[in-house]
């Protein structure tokens, strides 16, 4: 079985645009690899080894003509860990998730729940103000509005008629 990930059509082709997708498709297909090769069986308490990156939440990229917008699945996580940097047109998110101590007498059934460190680096299509970026966590979800900067935004061009 194959599986295909819908995106909704682009009313305006851009090149560059696709080329960063295809980029986030190929890094999301090495995460997704890495990860099962550091496993997700064995280990302790059922857990495989994080030795190569660990988890990895989901994350979604909105535009608008304004702003970018990030949103990140972070569950479980208190604001202070999480890390949010930007540089040279890559954010970063990255912090951790601690481990739950096992309850006393208990043996674990099943642990699917990753725990530990975790980094997501996302291109961002284009310019933004660095200065007016802000961050919101509510319910385990991490939104991030980058404002674009003035260059980035789309412009009106007025005809004149003569």
């Amino acid at each position: 079985m194959t599986l295909t990930r819908w995106q909704r059509p682009e009313s305006s082709f851009s090149p560059f645009r696709r080329v960063a997708s295809l980029r986030d498709e190929v890094d999301s297909l090495f995460n997704l690899a890495f990860g099962r090769l550091t496993g997700t069986n064995g280990g302790e308490n059922g857990r495989g080894s994080q030795l190569l990156e660990g988890w990895f939440p989901a994350v979604d990229v909105y535009e608008d003509k304004d702003n970018l917008l990030v949103k990140a699945e972070l569950p479980g996580l208190k604001k202070e860990d999480i890390e949010i940097s930007l540089h040279e047109g890559f954010l970063t998110l990255s912090g951790e998730r601690k481990q739950e101590q096992a309850r006393e007498g208990a043996e674990v059934y099943r642990s699917e729940r990753w725990a530990g460190r975790f980094h997501r680096t996302i291109s961002l299509p284009c310019r933004v103000e660095a200065d007016k970026i802000q961050a919101t966590y509510n319910e385990g979800v991490l939104a991030v509005t980058l404002p674009k900067a003035e260059e980035a935004k789309p412009k009106q061009i007025q005809i004149t008629v003569k």
